[in-house]
């Protein structure tokens, strides 16, 4: 650990004493025994420990803080059955500075600390040490700290802190070595700018820490850092988590051809640093083997970035600790954002097409990033990669990559092909090209008729920080908060089977709400035979922090109380309904053919259907022509047997039956159709029949 970042520890606060003979035994109950769940955790002693150890510290703190929205309840002095742990007064305020540091690194900090004493005394029975309750009124001090007093907490040393505690002490007749058991609350700081360098776990407990260093430290930034934490505060009191990861996390579909350099820009992004042109920044995102060998990303990811409210983007890697290269994970991200964008990778490769096209379907984006090789004309993939984003409505970015080292003439001709196609037909957009901050607030209200083109290069960051600012001055377009009023809908997108927790899915609400807990019965389906399972949603978790509460327009896990036979039936594509669930196999939807080579559509016709999370085929049972004035009459034939025939440009509506089992759709919702090159979209007009969708107890 670098030295600027280091805090000292006093000595004294290093060592463990022991207040009480071995044979004097801890029995007598002063609180209700310890539970397992909610924001309240018992402690005997903190001191010093091994680096793993403070780290499950840590994450039990984190999950106490979870539980407690945000603020978790300590109990030093105390044993998890709720008898009084025996200890002094020097040992309380030894356990309550490493609670501290344990805070610092997860963003929070002690609000109030509480002794008591007087309680319990010590006695000799018959030459026997024992212990019993005293009919004395007991000792009580409060001591607390503002969170505008954050940059004091960085200095156990802080003397005006140890004087007040002192005084207090002295004015209530505290006694050093009196039993004596505190209370502690701890409060998370929902912005990162109150934190501006957490203690490393590593350094507290290797004791490697220097009090020279820091107190120059923070004697040098002090009137920085206050600065910092009022304009923190203020943000951080009008949005909570729950508002940040939903009408704050803008989704962000990146798409493009398969050598456009799709996963190296979102891995510059999110670890803001550059790539060093042999693959580093992609390796940073990559999980799969295959994918990191061949440099092709085969699946559809997530990334979350963050922003300050500042529009600062948040440093993706984590270098508080010496030699440590490691990422942020989710949750350290999420909390320390004033806004997230959600990056969502999908394959450029014409392989897998069909997965792109599944991802943009359920990813609920609000724009598009299109990637584009300045080095080569954009291919027939970037075309359909372009209209299938303008299909479901998605406004869109170009973004050129690798301008550095490009040819001018080469990318003259590249851009040249890529303004020749934004004015398609299917497509009707304006280029617009970004070249400053003024430029990117006249685009942002009019993304619905202009594209942005912005130039970049990850190797030498030419355009990165002009993309930053554009990602950051997005609007939030989908208004899932609106829908928060309507009944629970939880799409389901991933199952996963967690050692110890059970059968775990993970999706997007799309409307309503859910409070989870064991009471929560829930129905999840339909199976294959179009009913739905009831169960229990026990937990819930949102970037991959642990709540109770998930609402419309998050990504989410939600853990189902379900035996072996159930789990074997979930897949993605499911839906979890709070009631009235019901499923069906024929639907009719009005749709537009829209691209189509030497193929016609008739009755019996087979495509592959994707409604927002379900892909499955299906076959057209039924076609009636809606009348389009615009149309040519060539749109509208007929076969042999005098059978409607759809080719491109056609409206109709049309009848689908699933092919293969029954699922769950509603009027209203998007869906897109394909056939090898063909492809049309529709919406979903209505529901004809639905099936019984009788419950089975999980």
């Amino acid at each position: 650990m670098s030295t600027d970042n280091s805090i000292a520890i006093p000595k004294e606060f290093c060592r463990r004493k022991t207040s009480i003979d071995e044979s004097v035994k801890r029995s007598i109950v002063v609180v209700q025994p310890e539970k397992e769940n909610g924001d309240i955790e018992y402690k005997r002693l903190v001191h010093q420990a091994r680096p793993d150890r403070l780290r499950s510290l840590a994450t039990q703190m984190a999950y106490r803080m979870d539980e407690g929205n945000g603020i978790c309840h300590y109990r030093i002095g105390v044993e998890d059955n709720g008898c009084h742990s025996l200890l002094n007064l020097e040992e309380m305020i030894e356990s309550i500075r490493f609670l501290e540091y344990i805070a610092r690194s997860l963003n929070s900090i002690v609000v109030e600390r509480t002794f008591i004493q007087n309680e319990i005394e010590e006695v000799n029975i018959e030459g026997k040490n024992e212990v019993k309750k005293t009919n004395k009124q007991p000792l009580s001090v409060t001591y607390s700290s503002s969170m505008s007093d954050l940059n004091n907490q960085n200095d156990l040393n802080n003397q005006n802190d140890l004087k007040q505690m002192e005084c207090l002490f002295n004015k209530h007749e505290f006694s050093k070595m009196s039993f004596t058991r505190a209370k502690v609350v701890i409060q998370r700081v929902e912005t990162h700018l109150l934190d501006p360098s957490p203690v490393s776990l590593v350094d507290l407990a290797n004791n490697e820490m220097n009090m020279n260093d820091s107190n120059s430290k923070v004697e040098g930034t002090q009137e920085n850092e206050s600065n910092l934490s009022a304009q923190a505060l203020q943000h951080s009191k009008k949005l909570s988590l729950e508002e940040r990861l939903t009408s704050h996390n803008i989704r962000m579909a990146v798409v493009g051809n398969v050598d456009a350099g799709k996963s190296t820009l979102i891995g510059t992004l999110t670890t803001s640093s550059l790539d060093d042109g042999r693959g580093r920044s992609r390796t940073a995102i990559m999980t799969h083997r295959h994918e990191i060998e061949s440099g092709r990303t085969s699946t559809a990811s997530t990334h979350l970035m963050g922003f300050k409210s500042t529009g600062e983007p948040i440093a993706g890697r984590s270098d508080k600790v010496r030699g440590s290269n490691r990422r942020k994970s989710e949750d350290e991200i999420a909390r320390e954002s004033y806004r997230l964008i959600t990056l969502m990778d999908l394959a450029g490769h014409e392989k897998y097409l069909k997965t792109t096209i599944h991802g943009i379907s359920k990813g609920f984006a609000d724009y598009s990033l299109i990637l584009v090789n300045s080095r080569h004309n954009p291919t027939h993939i970037t075309q359909q990669h372009l209209s299938l984003c303008c299909s479901f409505g998605i406004p869109v970015l170009i973004i050129f990559t690798k301008i550095d080292g490009c040819p001018e003439h080469a990318f003259q001709s590249c851009k040249q092909e890529v303004i020749k196609m934004l004015r398609a037909p299917e497509i009707s957009k304006r280029a617009f090209a970004i070249r400053g901050e003024e430029d990117i607030a006249t685009v942002v209200g009019k993304l619905n008729s202009l594209a942005p083109m912005i130039e970049t290069s990850c190797v030498t960051g030419e355009g990165i920080d002009l993309l930053q600012k554009m990602l950051f001055s997005l609007p939030k377009r989908r208004k899932h908060t609106n829908k928060v009023t309507r009944k629970f809908e939880f799409l389901v997108e991933d199952i996963f089977n967690i050692p110890g927790v059970g059968a775990v899915a993970s999706g997007f609400v799309n409307s309503g709400e859910l409070t989870v807990g064991p009471n929560t019965h829930v129905y999840v389906g339909p199976t294959d035979n179009g009913t739905f399972m009831k169960t229990i949603a026990k937990s819930a978790h949102i970037a991959r922090i642990n709540t109770t509460h998930v609402t419309s327009g998050q990504s989410a896990c939600l853990a189902f109380s379900l035996n072996k036979e159930m789990r074997k039936k979930l897949r993605s594509g499911m839906v979890v309904l709070k009631d009235n669930p019901t499923s069906t196999r024929e639907f009719d939807a009005e749709i537009c053919v829209l691209k189509g080579e030497s193929t016609t559509i008739r009755r019996s016709y087979q495509a592959y259907i994707h409604i927002l999370n379900i892909r499955q085929s299906a076959f057209a049972r039924n076609i009636e022509i809606v009348k389009n004035p615009i149309a040519p009459p060539s749109h509208v034939v007929y076969d042999e047997e005098n059978h409607i025939v759809l080719r491109p440009g056609s409206r109709a509506k049309v009848r689908f039956e699933f092919a293969k089992r029954p699922e769950y759709i509603r009027p209203g919702m998007r869906m897109l159709f394909r056939d090898g090159r063909v492809r049309g979209v529709g919406i979903i007009t209505a529901i004809p029949a639905t099936i019984p969708a009788i419950p089975t107890k999980g």
